[in-house]
């Protein structure tokens, strides 16, 4: 009997997760005129949740392979929507800041855990690894819609309440319906499928550096945005829910660059498809860092579609060529470059906007970013010395099976 519940509530995980992790962002621009204080020191609260956000998905893979992904999935949903819940009851900066960290903890159990879920049958790889990354950005971007309209209706306390209550229903639904599928059964006697160590120590390098470089790109541009429109927009909105509402409609839009992205990924070769990305964020983000009002807008939604594309290329890399078993260990590895070392956007901006260019400074800073992922993907392997390399190997398998 087919588990049709599993990939729905893998998909809406997805989008509360980044749903979760987006609410301060948006938040602390009203927070900021509530406590008369400036944005560059409120915003360094939410530095622990993006650290924890990275470093706790390699203890959540590990746990999900030695014990249990599903279980693991279930302390996700309600250990996020509690978090998410006590974090409105913060009354000091120092309490928000430990709700916040205490969210990004739980938080960081859904890439290494619900990816390595969705991608256990490969042949459907590129086509889920882009619907799952749609129904992310949708989080991005309901993130940005909802708490500005919550915080204009009932105060930015609300804004961690709903999403909170959604998170802990979500946990229920998922128990009630969805199935546990077991543990992935050991297939490979090593961490490589189809390529040995060497190859895939090679490629599983330059996933950690175009990783590295695309989280920063990623972390800073959707943690950064509703602070940039704020400043850049305001002949088109001057309140929170406008704002919000803007950003909701470019992270909306972009969204589907990962459903096409999904599409090329089981079409094309994944290193064409890295270097077209990072060729196509590099001119976006440095035309971004000068342009206000229309153009700003429409700047900003091309740079997030090239952001957004490039998201689902490092998980189809680790599905493609890690055997299952390992999965979650290796997009906790992954994650844990990724949103760890993103982490880093959050005191980057906060340092960067003092500065006299302000926003125009981060954006030329992450098209720096985007060059060393461009960099990277040119040592990527093309898919003729994959193929050379897996010929290779199975003649050197079959060698001693040949031999007197």
């Amino acid at each position: 009997m087919p588990n049709r519940w599993l990939v729905p509530f893998l998909n809406l995980g997805h989008l509360l997760d980044h749903l979760a992790m987006l609410v301060f962002p948006t938040a602390v621009v009203a927070l900021a005129r509530e406590w008369d204080r400036p944005y560059a020191e409120l915003l360094p609260m939410a530095l622990g949740g993006f650290i924890a956000f990275g470093a706790f998905a390699i203890p959540a893979g590990w746990l999900a392979d030695r014990w249990s992904r599903y279980r693991v999935m279930a302390m996700f949903f309600f250990g996020i929507g509690a978090s998410l819940f006590l974090t409105g009851f913060a009354k000091s900066p120092w309490q928000i800041a430990a709700g916040l960290t205490l969210t990004g903890a739980f938080a960081a159990i859904y890439h290494p855990v619900g990816i390595a879920m969705l991608v256990a049958a490969p042949e459907r790889m590129g086509r889920l690894l882009g619907r799952n990354g749609l129904w992310g950005n949708l989080g991005l971007a309901s993130a940005a819609l909802l708490t500005g309209a919550l915080v204009d209706a009932a105060g930015w306390r609300a804004a961690f309440f709903v999403p909170g209550l959604a998170c802990i229903a979500a946990g229920v639904g998922f128990l009630a319906l969805v199935r546990d599928p077991g543990q992935a059964r050991k297939t490979s006697k090593s961490i490589g499928l189809h390529v040995d160590a060497r190859m895939m120590t090679r490629i599983f390098a330059i996933l950690l550096v175009a990783t590295a470089c695309g989280g920063i790109i990623f972390n800073a541009t959707t943690v950064s945005m509703p602070k940039v429109f704020d400043e850049r927009l305001q002949a088109l909105t001057q309140s929170n829910f406008g704002v919000g509402a803007l950003v909701a409609g470019v992270y909306a839009m972009a969204a589907f660059a990962q459903v096409l992205m999904g599409g090329m990924i089981d079409r094309f070769e994944l290193r064409r498809l890295m270097i077209g990305v990072a060729l196509a964020q590099i001119p976006l983000l440095a035309l971004a860092a000068h342009l206000e009002g229309w153009a700003m807008l429409g700047a900003a939604l091309l740079m997030m579609l090239a952001v957004f594309g490039q998201i689902p290329l490092n998980d189809a890399i680790v599905g493609r060529y890690c055997a299952d078993e390992y999965r979650a260990r290796m997009l906790g590895v992954r994650y844990v470059v990724s949103l760890g070392v993103a982490a880093v956007a959050v005191p980057m901006i906060a340092a960067l906007h003092l500065t006299e260019g302000g926003f125009a400074n981060v954006f030329m800073v992450l098209a720096v970013f985007a060059g060393g992922m461009l960099l990277a993907s040119l040592f990527f392997p093309s898919r003729g010395e994959l193929i050379a390399h897996q010929e290779s190997l199975a003649q050197r398998e079959a060698s001693p099976a040949m031999a007197p």
